[in-house]
């Protein structure tokens, strides 16, 4: 049986959150919400193609602020599993690539 990727609500609102940024800070979706759209990404530090195109992440989302879209990016994995995507490697995630867009991790 083929796996099949589900094909998203394209007409579904964006559901509130609080999360803690790797600056400490609790942001919810009101916080970081842009003018014209909010760009939401789920990444995680042990993905190679994440590693691969961080830069080019970081780039496109400044693009996007320049015209109301905002960004954030969320760190969903289970820890326990993959280490790398613990809280603590998001924040030395962030030191090593600077990112300006929140960054949100479990």
């Amino acid at each position: 049986m083929p796996i099949q990727t589900p094909i998203c609500d394209f007409g579904q609102k964006a559901h509130d959150f609080e999360l803690k940024s790797t600056e400490g800070k609790i942001l919810s979706l009101a916080d970081v919400k842009g003018e014209k759209g909010t760009l939401i990404m789920f990444i995680c530090n042990h993905c190679p193609y994440v590693k691969a195109v961080t830069k080019d992440i970081v780039e496109d989302c400044k693009k996007l602020k320049n015209i109301g879209i905002n960004s954030v990016a969320i760190c969903a994995n289970d820890a326990e599993n993959y280490p790398e995507d613990s809280f603590k490697n998001m924040i030395e995630f962030s030191k090593k690539k600077p990112v300006w867009f929140p960054l949100f991790g479990r």
